[in-house]
């Protein structure tokens, strides 16, 4: 980075930092909807049940007296979930215009037009 002004190397820095808070919040929204579709499937086979049901305590199975009141903790934590994963998908959204924002700026500063990807590759190999 030698030669850039220290306005470039902090923004590019930034860009660094978004890039990674992307990466890192994309892959716990995908975690949060993995788990928030097997707590659905779960409550689709809990409504299925005809008999004994189950639930897990650490390392033990728990025989559940009432089915009903099992359905409502899932359904609360399937709340919980989607709610989470709304608020990933926003933070996700910020972080993804930041970082479109900081490569126009880099981009811009670097002398490069702030042209579509596609087109910026074909320039490229017109030079060549």
């Amino acid at each position: 980075m030698n030669g850039m002004s220290p306005q470039l190397q902090n923004q590019i820095t930034q860009l660094q930092q978004v890039q990674q808070q992307l990466q890192t919040t994309s892959a716990q929204k995908s975690q949060m909807q993995v788990q928030l579709k097997e707590m659905q499937r779960t409550i689709e086979e809990l409504d299925k049940s005809t008999g004994d049901v189950y639930k897990t305590a650490g390392a033990l199975l728990i025989k559940v007296d009432d089915k009903a009141a099992l359905k409502a903790d899932l359904e609360e934590s399937v709340e919980t979930l989607e709610i989470r994963v709304k608020s990933l998908d926003r933070q996700e959204q910020s972080l993804r215009e930041r970082y479109e924002v900081l490569q126009d700026a880099i981009n811009r500063a670097m002398g490069n037009a702030p042209a579509a990807p596609q087109a910026s590759r074909l320039d490229d190999e017109d030079d060549e």
